[in-house]
């Protein structure tokens, strides 16, 4: 007989299914959505000498977004009922500010807006980090990439928006 909540020493593969697909399904919407018949204008776009071809974004993307997912999984399994709003909500507004950045850079041409918007992203993904380390460390640091990544996609997103600002 199975008890209503799993220990944390046991998988909840639905859960962790769940957990994982949540962000790679909807960043894959977003990026889609945010996206469509942007590519022309962007390929236009002067871009610094470390700019990665465009392959490499839905790749690194899809991997960060299993890897957040799976972050959030052993956070929420390990974390106090009382407290799980507190440990949940940084990973919840971080997603959200992930997904209105496509929007803001490609769909809207809103670099600026995008950058600013990008350093409130850092700052809820380093909280997510420190939120998920108190009561996971291994979570806590599957998120590093993921700053990594995004701490470089603020440094092309700042390269971008100053070569084609006039």
């Amino acid at each position: 007989m199975n008890s209503p909540t799993a220990s944390p020493a046991q998988t909840d593969w639905k859960k962790l299914a769940a957990n994982v697909l949540i962000p790679v399904i909807g960043g894959s919407i977003t990026g889609w959505l945010a996206n469509r018949n942007t590519q022309q204008q962007y390929a236009k776009l002067e871009k610094p000498s470390f700019s990665p071809p465009p392959a490499v974004f839905p790749i690194a993307w899809t991997a960060l977004y299993g890897i957040m997912g799976y972050a959030k999984y052993r956070a929420e399994r390990k974390t106090p009922a009382a407290e799980k709003k507190g440990i949940l909500t940084p990973y919840e507004l971080q997603l959200g500010l992930n997904y209105i950045w496509s929007f803001l850079f490609f769909k809207w041409n809103l670099r600026g807006t995008a950058l600013l918007e990008m350093t409130a992203l850092l700052a809820m993904i380093s909280l997510t980090a420190y939120e998920f380390n108190k009561v996971d460390s291994a979570a806590g640091k599957l998120l590093l990439p993921y700053i990594g990544w995004v701490s470089f996609a603020w440094t092309l997103n700042y390269s971008i928006w100053k070569l084609n600002r006039s």
